[in-house]
């Protein structure tokens, strides 16, 4: 049974992400917190039951359909799992795990320590692509949707009713 990757975004999944944002590299600015209020905003952010996430799951499950909660025995514990349709929906966001719509405010890099986040945060792209294909692989299809995209309900509706129809 062949196997589908589906994303939310209509943007191919390449470096245009690294490529858009190569010009800053040069530009070091500090750090307007200090290291335990840093640390302490940093604390604050979830890898799960996130805004983005409930919004998703509040609309799959008025669409009527049931799913399982992250998974921890698939590759990458996916936001949801829908076991009899072999299907998964990542949401992700879009600055942790770099979006790649050129096109996407919140993909930004951040301004200080890039030598930091730069390597960081491509490397979370990098395990994300490999999670979605060993999920393939398994004969798993697979939803990214991106932070960005759930403000058009309508949109996002359409999309997982049809990754979700069963294909006869």
């Amino acid at each position: 049974m062949a196997s589908t990757l589906l994303t939310v975004s209509t943007a191919r999944a390449s470096d245009s992400a690294v490529r858009s944002t190569a010009g800053h590299s040069s530009l070091t600015m500090t750090d307007t917190l200090t290291p335990k209020e840093r640390s302490e905003r940093m604390s604050r952010i979830r890898s799960k039951d996130t805004k983005p996430e409930m919004i998703v799951r509040r609309l799959v499950h008025g669409m009527g359909y049931r799913y399982r909660l992250h998974r921890r025995n698939l590759p990458s514990i996916p936001d949801l799992v829908f076991p009899s349709r072999k299907k998964v929906i990542f949401v992700h966001g879009c600055f942790w795990h770099r979006h790649p719509d050129p096109g996407c405010k919140l993909a930004r890099l951040p301004k200080s320590r890039l030598d930091f986040w730069k390597p960081k945060l491509e490397a979370n792209r990098q395990r994300d692509l490999e999670n979605i294909h060993k999920l393939s692989r398994q004969g798993w299809e697979v939803l990214v949707v991106w932070e960005c995209e759930i403000d058009d309900k309508e949109q996002l509706e359409n999309i997982i009713k049809s990754f979700l129809k069963v294909k006869a």
